[in-house]
């Protein structure tokens, strides 16, 4: 053991209490529960939008799809045709980004313009195709929505459950290096003290 002064002894406590207290300071940002519950956010975000990037590309290709559909009925009957030409389009603009709600535009499309057409043969040919290829399309939009509320409630669940444990084990981090570093700085301050008397009686 070396001896040194009492300045010396004071300032070497000061410089382990200002580090320890900066390493705390360290790990209790690391483990704070807002910044643990901000990182999972981030990542729940992320699953979030590639899940959404998924679900809109079905939207734009079955209004193309319901379009293209409606279209061709348009041609078989021209002035009733041409209105119906124009659904697609208005209800694409209104269900972009919600592949259900574009499927049943599209069944329901399908369904007003056989309405409006008298039943000939071309028309009941062509009412056939649409419904032939929007069958499909709808299945497909369920089947998509499904599997996107799927993905989206296990992450969101696993997101809960890890913040969760992870705010808890921060906390008992936390309070354990606390203590820890409570006992570390006093027994250090009771070691300099008893140098300090030695020194002195010395």
């Amino acid at each position: 053991m070396t001896t040194q002064n009492p300045e010396q002894i004071r300032a070497e406590i000061e410089r382990t209490r200002s580090e320890l207290s900066s390493d705390v300071d360290a790990l209790a940002d690391t483990v704070n529960p807002r910044n643990v519950a901000r990182r999972q956010v981030g990542k729940v975000t992320t699953a979030v939008g590639g899940v959404r990037d998924k679900v809109m590309g079905s939207a734009s290709s079955v209004g193309d799809s319901a379009g293209s559909a409606a279209s061709s009925v348009g041609d078989a009957a021209s002035s009733v045709g041409d209105r119906a030409s124009h659904v697609p389009d208005a209800a694409r603009s209104k269900t972009q980004g919600s592949p259900l709600a574009a499927g049943l535009v599209a069944f329901g499309a399908g369904l007003l313009v056989a309405a409006l057409l008298p039943a000939s043969e071309r028309e009941t040919h062509a009412a056939a195709a649409v419904k032939e290829k929007a069958e499909p399309l709808t299945h497909e939009v369920t089947s998509v929505a499904k599997d996107a509320a799927q993905q989206l409630k296990e992450p969101a669940q696993d997101a809960v459950e890890s913040v969760k444990h992870t705010a808890q084990d921060a906390a008992a981090t936390v309070r354990q290096e606390g203590q820890s570093a409570a006992v570390d700085v006093r027994d250090q301050a009771q070691d300099a003290q008893h140098t300090v008397r030695d020194s002195a009686q010395s």
